[in-house]
């Protein structure tokens, strides 16, 4: 049950990243108008997920000693919610206030790259919400997956980048037959339902730091 809840709640919390507008998105919307297949986005989200496995071997092991610190792992907690509902809170608000939409990202700046699993590692290690999405919430992921050990990451990573591949192959068959099939009113209604429940799981994050700091 506790591994089935690490995989949903990485699921449900990897939207966080996926759906709000960014290069990432912009490549992919750009690539599947272009070449017209729906594989453009998969094929990013392979090489995002490559660059994703190679930061959680290296926090799981290199880590490892790190985060059995209440006081570390406490801090990693409190910075991991209030970052979590920093991005909640805008996703709730750009979904009320429909500021988000995916036709803008169709005129998103294009990389260039034909190798699109390199997109997608580029387009990430170069994104500073990317970098700081794993300072603070993917590291707090981490440390709370690997309380059940490997399996617990295994899963964690799992749920984590399934919800990208959802996403952005969604984005893709969307996209690649030439027009539009998700309306952007569709988009910040689920922006909006999303925002509320990564809100209060970072109420969850920060409650656990809270209790990690106490035990220390």
């Amino acid at each position: 049950m506790q591994l089935l809840r690490i995989f949903t709640s990485a699921f449900l919390i990897g939207f966080s990243g996926a759906m709000m507008p960014g290069p990432m998105l912009g490549v992919t919307i750009e690539s599947s108008l272009k070449r017209k297949k729906w594989t453009a986005g998969p094929l990013i989200v392979l090489g995002h997920g490559i660059l994703e496995l190679t930061l959680v071997i290296v926090m799981t092991f290199g880590l490892r000693d790190f985060f059995s610190r209440p006081a570390v792992a406490g801090i990693i907690g409190l910075f991991g919610g209030a970052f979590l509902a920093w991005m909640g809170y805008g996703m709730i608000k750009s979904g009320i206030e429909k500021t988000v939409s995916l036709s803008e990202q169709k005129n998103g700046k294009s990389f260039g790259i034909e190798n699109l699993v390199l997109a997608g590692i580029i387009v990430s290690a170069t994104n500073p919400y990317f970098i700081m999405w794993w300072a603070s919430t993917g590291m707090e992921s981490v440390r709370q997956a690997y309380e059940f050990g490997l399996i617990g990451v295994l899963c964690f990573y799992a749920g984590h980048i399934m919800s990208d591949f959802v996403w952005y192959t969604s984005v893709s068959v969307a996209f690649a037959g030439g027009r539009k099939l998700i309306s952007d009113t569709l988009y910040c209604r689920i922006v909006l339902v999303l925002g509320i429940f990564i809100a209060a799981f970072s109420v969850y994050f920060m409650t656990s730091g809270i209790k990690m700091l106490v035990a220390g």
